[in-house]
Order: structure tokens, then C-alpha cells, then sequence
């Protein structure tokens, strides 16, 4: 029987806002996948464990662990980075049939129970609390997991090239040119300059690259996107499907429908799904120093090990043009933003600091705004995903607060 696999969130997981405020943890892209991608691809049932906002979006089809499930179960942290090497080895230790569970710094990463799931009070409430007192065998693997938002950015530079090695070996890919490959109906203009000296770019079907544009490998660059004229798209780059790019990326990961259509650095960055970044958009990601970038985390300052840190923005956002973004600077959901931005952003704002001014976006012209943009992807938002925009407002109060201290809503 082929055990089932159950994602579930811990309660460390809100360490990773804004990444994971509006979609599950397992489901944020590093490297060329998500770790729900990379675990898909063994073919095995799966089931979540979620914050309950995310529930009616991620389990339409009611996957959430609430029933028992008979057979074994693979229980995977979704703060996991996804490294196929490591989840290779789970899966080895799985078919060896012994059960298991690892920790890192006392947080579960990985547990395998052979006997499958009833569930009991403790486990509704807290299933990390109900696997450890399984008294599974401990085994020393810890495996990493992402502690904080620029965590992300810091493993997906490392998984980038090994993922697009995974993906050439399917073979769905032809080459255009060495180490440069393409799928089904991309258009590429004949004066498109390719670098693939540091590493292959794959480019997926439908995706249109305009003239005088500039790719350096390694890239990922999934259907439907468009690249505009001029645009130099470096190496560590992943762009989501119907992601439109232009100016100058690198070292970033840009989720599905969202917008850098014109001139403007983004590096080291993290950028969510159905954020526009006006034209002048740029983010600062090395301090003047040189120094280790630090993030500050409610109220608190904590570093990043990293000396190259742009931004991440959450879902929903949008940028004005020229909009400055300091180095290290965490956009929340639903926001708009203007001049300068030299201090975390709350969601749901509009964020003019820089002229004195921040105050509060509703929900309903949050969902507006929503349907609008996706209306111009001949998309249509769902009363699910309009309903998750008015759980994400409530969810998000306190940070409108805590701004407060410093700029008057």
C-alpha cells in the first residue's frame, strides 16, 4: 500500500509571513519548485494539515486530515525547503518500512508511522504534540526547514541549478542553443542574447521573449510568461507561470500572474502571486557596509546570515513608480505602495511614509482591486478566494497596529 503523504503546518509557521500569508507553506516556490511539486511526483495520496483560512482554498476537495486514513503515513514539515536529495532520502527510509521522525531544534521535520491515523483530541488541536508522543525512533537527520522569510531566497540560490537538472532529465525540453532549452510554441526573437556559462535556461511553452532581451543561466522560466524587449533576466531567476518581466531580475523568485513589466532592479527578492511592480520599481539588496542584512520581526532585529537580501512582497500588492525598496524589507498582502521604503510594510496599507502618510485598505477594495487584475488575465476570482481576502484583513489587524507605534493609521 503506498503511504499517504500529510503536509502540515507547525506552530512555527508564522515566522514566514508574508511568504505564506495567503497560500500554504508547502506551496511557496524555492528553486524551480514547490516542495508540494517536488513530493508529487511519487505518486503518492496526499493530505494537510493547514491554518484554517487556507482550508477552503488549498482542500476544496476536503483533503484536510480530520478522518482516519488506513496504512502508513509520511508526515513532511511544510516549511521544508524543496530539496530533492533529502526528500530521496525520506523516501528511502519510508520504503524501508521502519518507522521514524526527525527533529531540528526540537521541531519535527519528517515522520513515518506504518500504522496509519486515528485521530484523537490531541491530534486535532496539536499534531505535532500527538506525533512526538507516538515515541517514534529518533534518527539523526535533522533536515532544514525555512525559519524565517529570506530563508527562501538563501535555499532556492542552492536548489535552482539541481532542480533544473531534475527537469532536463525528463526530456520535455528541446534545445535551441547549448544548454538553452524551450517547450512547445515559444516564440524567441532572433536577436536574444542566451548566457549559459553559469548554468542551463529552461524556458516552458507558450513563453514570448522579446527583441534585444538578455538570459543568463541558470533560469526558469515557466509557461505563458512574457519577457519584454531589453529585459535582462540573470541567472538564479524563476518566473511563475504568466508572469510578465521586464528591467533587470536576478537571484529572485516571481510566483504566477504577477507583473515587472518595466525598468527597475529586483535582486534577491521574493515576489508573491498578483503583485504589479510599477515602472521605477527598484530594491537596494547589499548594504553600503557590506554588512549581514538583518530583518526586523515584530519589533525585533534578527539576522539573516546573508549579505545579499532584497525584499519580499506578499500576495496582492502593488508598487507606484519609483518606488525605492531598502535592503531586507518585508511587504505584506494587499498593500500599496509609494516613494520610499525604509521599514517593513503592514498588509493591507497604503504605504506613503516617506510623505507622511500610512493608512488602511479595506478588504473590499482589496477584492475589488482582486478582481480587476485578474479579469485582465481572463481569470475569475472565486467567492473562496474573495472570502480568503476578508479572513487575511482580520488575520492581519495587529500589524496595522503595531505600525501604529510609529505612523498614525
Amino acid at each position: 500500500m503506498k503511504p499517504t503523504v500529510v503536509f502540515f503546518e507547525d506552530q512555527y509557521v508564522d515566522r514566514l509571513r508574508p511568504i505564506n500569508l495567503a497560500r500554504p507553506t508547502y506551496a511557496v516556490t524555492c528553486g524551480a519548485f514547490s516542495l508540494r511539486d517536488a513530493a508529487d511526483e511519487w505518486g503518492w495520496p496526499m493530505q494537510t494539515r493547514l491554518r484554517p483560512h487556507l482550508r477552503r482554498i488549498a482542500d476544496p476537495e476536503g483533503e484536510h486530515l480530520t478522518q482516519p486514513v488506513d496504512g502508513p503515513l509520511l508526515f513532511l514539515n511544510a516549511a521544508m525547503p524543496p530539496d530533492l536529495d533529502v526528500l530521496t532520502k525520506i523516501r528511502r527510509l519510508v520504503e524501508a518500512k521502519e518507522p521514524f521522525i526527525s527533529l531540528s531544534q526540537q521541531r519535527i521535520t519528517a515522520a513515518y508511522t506504518p500504522g496509519g491515523y486515528e485521530p484523537t483530541a490531541l491530534s486535532q488541536i496539536d499534531l505535532p504534540s500527538y506525533l512526538l508522543e507516538q515515541r517514534l525512533p529518533v534518527i539523526d537527520d535533522e533536515f532544514a526547514t525555512f525559519e524565517h522569510p529570506f530563508d527562501v531566497i538563501k535555499h532556492h540560490e542552492r536548489l535552482l541549478p539541481l532542480h533544473l537538472e531534475h527537469l532536463l532529465d525528463r526530456g520535455a525540453h528541446r534545445p535551441i542553443d547549448k544548454d538553452v532549452y524551450v517547450g512547445v510554441d515559444a516564440e524567441v526573437a532572433p536577436n536574444v542574447v542566451f548566457d549559459a556559462t553559469e548554468g542551463p535556461i529552461v524556458v516552458g511553452d507558450r513563453v514570448k521573449i522579446r527583441p534585444f532581451a538578455y538570459l543568463a543561466g541558470p533560469l526558469k522560466i515557466y509557461d505563458n510568461c512574457l519577457v519584454i524587449d531589453h529585459a535582462a533576466i540573470k541567472h538564479g531567476t524563476v518566473l511563475g507561470h504568466t508572469v510578465k518581466a521586464g528591467g533587470e531580475i536576478e537571484v529572485s523568485i516571481v510566483e504566477p500572474y504577477s507583473n515587472k513589466q518595466h525598468h527597475g532592479f529586483l535582486g534577491h527578492a521574493y515576489v508573491g502571486s498578483w503583485v504589479n511592480l510599477g515602472a521605477g520599481t527598484s530594491n537596494s539588496d547589499l548594504k553600503n557596509t557590506y554588512g549581514e542584512i538583518g530583518i526586523e520581526v515584530e519589533g525585533k532585529s534578527q539576522p539573516t546570515g546573508m549579505q545579499f537580501a532584497g525584499c519580499v512582497i506578499g500576495d496582492h500588492t502593488k508598487t507606484a513608480i519609483n518606488t525605492s525598496i531598502f535592503t531586507g524589507k518585508l511587504i505584506g498582502v494587499a498593500s500599496f505602495v509609494y516613494g520610499f521604503v525604509t521599514t517593513n510594510v503592514p498588509s493591507f496599507t497604503n504605504y506613503a511614509r516617506s510623505f507622511g502618510q500610512v493608512t488602511e485598505v479595506g478588504a473590499d477594495v482589496a477584492i475589488k482591486t482582486q478582481r480587476r487584475m485578474a479579469q485582465r488575465r481572463k481569470v475569475e476570482m472565486s467567492a473562496a478566494e474573495a472570502a480568503l481576502m476578508e479572513d487575511l484583513f482580520e488575520l492581519t489587524r495587529t500589524e496595522r497596529q503595531l505600525s501604529s507605534e510609529q505612523v498614525v493609521l
